[in-house]
């Protein structure tokens, strides 16, 4: 199975925050934006309002984890950014796929 591209660049952090639909949970945002080619990329969002550096990690890797579990049902070319908000470090990683995947859905970035 390919691995996902990471968004690293500032550029397309914003321009996924711009252009793209975004879907507002308790726990998580999410920003697609759908691109001519490139295939999938996905980037994370942690602010310093979430906590201390160890809160934000974890935060980052429960929803990496969430993210790897819907990856294969994904496809087209997207940049998707996720933004955890301050509930999203109480929850677990199969709580925040199950709103993830709602959110993909709605997006059309899986079926």
């Amino acid at each position: 199975m390919p691995k996902y591209a990471v968004i690293k660049q500032n550029y397309e952090f914003r321009r996924a925050y711009s252009r793209g639909k975004s879907f507002v949970s308790p726990y998580l945002i999410t920003y697609c934006f759908k691109k001519k080619y490139g295939g999938i990329q996905m980037g994370i969002t942690t602010g310093k309002k979430i906590g201390k550096a160890v809160v934000r990690n974890r935060c980052r890797r429960v929803i990496r984890e969430a993210f790897r579990s819907l990856y294969p049902q994904a496809h087209g070319n997207w940049d998707i950014v996720f933004v955890a908000r301050s509930a999203t470090r109480y929850r677990k990683s199969t709580e925040i796929a199950v709103i993830m995947k709602k959110q993909l859905k709605e997006a059309g970035v899986i079926s």
